[in-house]
């Protein structure tokens, strides 16, 4: 199968490697039909992390199930799913929690630019998309493999509720996610920081009532005026640091 692999920084090629095979009873191997690159791929692309020789790329993916494990109950071959970049059970006590990402026996799943994909733990970590899928459907339901939920996961750890005021910063796949998280969870007020105009026009579609182009204290500042000096319920920060992958900080004052 085809698959890309990063040998050094800028050097990332499309190779044939073996299709991937069952390897324990939780497994399942699923034929992509969608990946994509993440933001945090560019860490390790530009050279900002190591990378310990050839490394396959991606880890946001949808497609169709090959094959499952004999343990495997809850998804079958033929079954459109999305899975996550982090396997979980979900059945430990931090996925009862709602904490997947930090299941006790997680696994990350990589290599996901590629025709197939092996992923662990597959009933905890597939989620079924029922029905036939049209493929306009398709890059939307990708963002539920990654960023959607880092979005999502960042309004409900703020606890965002109806009627809140949040200030969401950050303006990437992220941050954008996480201002239509804040408008499902009901918050009356959203405030988008962003410095980019494109992406201001996006966080307005997504439900965001403000932009707050500011950054620092002169954002803050700007901030309390938007909310007559209360300040927001709920801030969180999803943006890029140094050497990391995009991952929230969540400060609610609720």
């Amino acid at each position: 199968m085809r698959a890309t692999v990063l040998h050094a920084p800028r050097d990332i090629r499309v190779e044939n490697r073996p299709v991937p095979v069952v390897q324990q009873s939780t497994d399942a191997v699923i034929r992509t039909v969608a990946t994509c690159v993440c933001g945090s791929d560019l860490w390790d692309y530009r050279g900002v992390n190591d990378v310990a020789g050839p490394t396959p790329g991606g880890h946001e993916y949808i497609g169709v199930v090959e094959e499952v494990g004999g343990d495997v109950t809850g998804i079958k071959p033929g079954q459109l799913v999305v899975g996550s970049f982090f396997a979980s059970d979900n059945t430990c006590p931090n996925c009862e929690n709602g904490y997947q990402t930090s299941c006790l026996h997680r696994e990350f799943v990589g290599g996901a630019q590629a025709e197939y994909v092996r992923v662990p733990l597959a009933d905890g970590t597939l989620v079924h998309v029922p029905g036939d899928a049209a493929e306009e459907y398709i890059p939307s339901l990708l963002a539920c493999s990654d960023v959607m939920g880092t979005g999502w996961y960042a309004a409900r750890a703020a606890e965002v509720k109806p009627g809140d005021t949040v200030a969401v910063v950050g303006d990437g796949a992220v941050g954008l996610c996480a201002v239509i998280a804040a408008r499902e969870l009901g918050a009356e007020r959203i405030i988008a920081m962003s410095r980019h105009e494109p992406r201001q026009k996006l966080a307005r579609e997504f439900g965001a009532t403000d932009i707050v182009a500011e950054r620092g204290q002169r954002g803050a500042a700007r901030i309390k005026e938007l909310t007559g000096g209360i300040g927001a319920d709920a801030v969180w920060r999803l943006s890029y640091l140094s050497g990391n992958a995009c991952c929230p900080s969540t400060i609610s004052v609720n």
